[in-house]
């Protein structure tokens, strides 16, 4: 498909939250919102939310009509939400061309929040003290074995930007450990300083329970930060940069064997021009390694045209 006429005003950015019954957790998105467009003036910024809290994320694309759309998930890894209820919310709503966006993680910006939040948590960096001390990273937790690697990827990077401190991810519900025998299990391995990251995205039931078995100290989820609101930005350019050729279908994406969350999902037409890869946005320092295995690989929803 042609690329849209010049003038034609960006697709709206469309942030998927899980929803919570938690107060705190929409005002923290909601901040986390106000983040992004002072980021980006003019671009036109709504919020969906899968289940609980309202809006729903149908009630966000039926308000929208017509026009373009790119859905930003406010989830760290792959999972049945990225899957299904994305797609199938997509193709409920036949007037929009909507692509869908990776999710958050793994990236760099997501390792650096974590760390900035553990910092106002208390967290020093003591080498000396490299020997007893450790970190858990909280995790809601997924039947979904992708989901378990990309939050050991995320254990792995937050180590290296930790200088070395072990990171072992833990979970709240549907994968193990959790977080209290993750804690046993370093205590028996001499860590007697033993910090909590809160993978989450907001607080909530998960993200208090974690906490509430930190034995030293837990971090604050990851909430309104700048470099939350810069991911968000970049997962969004990163999902335009794949042109979308005619909109999702759920019955396209149910019956597509490559579906895959790696990188944005859209249809794209057999003659559409492969995408150019966008940069990510400069992440604060961290080890080339991590920038290089965090940067998503080219993939359409439909069967992508063979390489030439």
């Amino acid at each position: 498909m042609d690329e849209p006429p010049a003038g034609t005003p960006a697709p709206t950015l469309v942030v998927v939250a899980h929803g919570s019954r938690d107060p705190r957790a929409l005002r923290t998105v909601r901040a986390l919102l106000r983040l992004v467009q002072e980021h980006r003036p003019g671009l036109t910024v709504r919020l969906g939310h899968i289940e609980i809290e309202r809006p729903s994320l149908a009630d966000t694309l039926a308000s929208l009509g017509g026009g373009r759309a790119v859905l930003v998930p406010l989830l760290l890894g792959p999972g049945h939400h990225i899957t299904y209820d994305l797609p199938r919310a997509a193709a409920a709503a036949p007037r929009l061309r909507t692509t869908i966006a990776a999710p958050l993680g793994p990236h760099p910006l997501l390792v650096e929040t974590l760390y900035a939040r553990l910092v106002e948590a208390g967290w020093r960096d003591e080498p000396h003290r490299a020997d007893d001390t450790a970190v858990v990273l909280a995790a809601a937790g997924s039947r979904d074995p992708r989901s378990a690697a990309a939050a050991r990827r995320t254990a792995a990077l937050l180590s290296a930007r930790l200088g070395g401190v072990p990171v072992v991810p833990a979970y709240a519900s549907a994968a193990t450990p959790t977080v209290r025998d993750a804690v046993r299990d370093l205590t028996a391995r001499g860590r007697s300083r033993i910090a909590l990251a809160s993978y989450f995205t907001a607080p909530g039931h998960f993200a208090t329970r974690a906490a509430a078995d930190a034995p030293w100290t837990a971090a604050a989820p990851l909430g309104a930060h700048p470099d939350m609101a810069r991911l968000l930005l970049h997962r969004y350019e990163e999902a335009r940069a794949y042109p979308a050729a005619e909109p999702v279908t759920f019955g396209a994406w149910k019956a597509s064997p490559h579906l895959t969350t790696t990188a944005p999902t859209t249809r794209r037409t057999p003659n559409a021009s492969r995408p150019n890869r966008t940069s990510a946005p400069a992440a604060p320092p961290s080890s080339a390694t991590a920038r290089a295995s965090c940067t998503p690989r080219p993939f359409a929803g439909s069967r992508a045209r063979p390489r030439s």
